[in-house]
């Protein structure tokens, strides 16, 4: 595969510091007729002076170069107690039968590890500016096999049913010299009928790369007869600074939805020696627009220099 960078700034398309905005993490694309509906997450700072996460998006030209709106008002705050209490990172929507599903990944603190979470569902009837829940609790959470943090649910409708790709968490790890657990986690599927009820595959369907490799944000497109899966991947300790443990894209594909074959080395994707994305690549999000293939991702600091887009070129 061979990416080309587009937009005005070395394929950054959106900088939240512009906007008076903390991070712009996890971009997810809705297309529309004449323009491009990009939902993120970004952070603000509660009573308790500790970061909560919430729902945005900007509408942006189809060129790339010119962002015709920003609404910070897309979802209410997770009730008290609630799994989303203290915010929605990431957001993944997408259209079905005239309305706009949004998949929530919602997380609330603990205390002896930094968060658990869970996946929920709302729903958009006036055309995805504003989001309701379908209720206060998450339609995939922990379960026996899966015991924590269940998150990251990415859906699609193909072949009749609903398709979500979530992460799982596998183990939390103290490692020597760090005050808190860093997490491991991996890449699950399930299916369901109605977008509600959900029946897991029970398995880690993406191989791993590295030792304790840690697998995020799943984005599965179906492109020239194929389903591709861009997702992220990482070392799990030393990786927020240390540019060589940090966040890279992965790719698999696949032909039936079952069986997956991991090839990065075919998705023509590096990171770049200098520049807003140089440090990582991460949460990766990819679509299909006029018959071309684009990628949404963020770069350094899990979106603090917000995100860009990329287009595949073709031979």
């Amino acid at each position: 595969m061979k990416w080309h960078r587009v937009g005005p700034k070395d394929g950054l398309i959106f900088d939240p510091q512009e906007y008076g905005l903390n991070f712009a993490k996890s971009p997810q694309a809705v297309v529309y007729d004449t323009y491009l509906r990009v939902y993120f997450s970004f952070c603000k700072i509660d009573e308790r002076q500790k970061y909560i996460s919430e729902v945005a998006f900007i509408d942006i030209d189809k060129t790339f170069s010119k962002i015709l709106n920003l609404s910070t008002s897309v979802l209410a705050n997770g009730e008290l107690g609630c799994f989303d209490e203290h915010g929605v990172f990431p957001f993944s929507p997408f259209k079905y039968e005239g309305k706009i599903y949004g998949y929530t990944s919602g997380w609330s603190r603990r205390v002896s590890v930094s968060t658990d979470t869970g996946i929920g569902l709302t729903i958009s009837n006036d055309g995805g500016k504003t989001f309701k829940r379908v209720g206060n609790g998450p339609v995939l959470t922990s379960s026996l096999e899966e015991p924590f943090l269940v998150i990251d649910g990415f859906v699609r409708y193909f072949n009749g049913l609903f398709h979500m790709w979530y992460i799982y968490g596998t183990q939390w790890i103290q490692f020597p010299g760090q005050n808190e657990p860093d997490r491991v986690y991996k890449i699950g599927h399930a299916v369901s009928n109605n977008g509600l009820d959900w029946e897991r595959e029970g398995r880690q369907i993406i191989s791993e790369k590295i030792q304790l490799e840690c697998q995020a944000l799943p984005s599965v497109v179906f492109f020239k007869n194929r389903y591709h899966m861009f997702f992220c991947y990482r070392y799990a300790t030393d990786f927020r600074k240390n540019r060589e443990k940090s966040y890279r894209i992965g790719y698999a594909y696949s032909d039936d939805l079952v069986n997956w074959t991991r090839a990065d080395e075919i998705a023509g994707i590096r990171l770049p020696e200098t520049g807003w994305d140089s440090g990582m690549q991460c949460y990766p999000n990819v679509f299909e627009m006029g018959g071309t293939l684009y990628m949404l991702y963020n770069g350094n600091d899990f979106g603090k220099t917000g995100f860009g887009i990329l287009e595949l070129v073709e031979d």
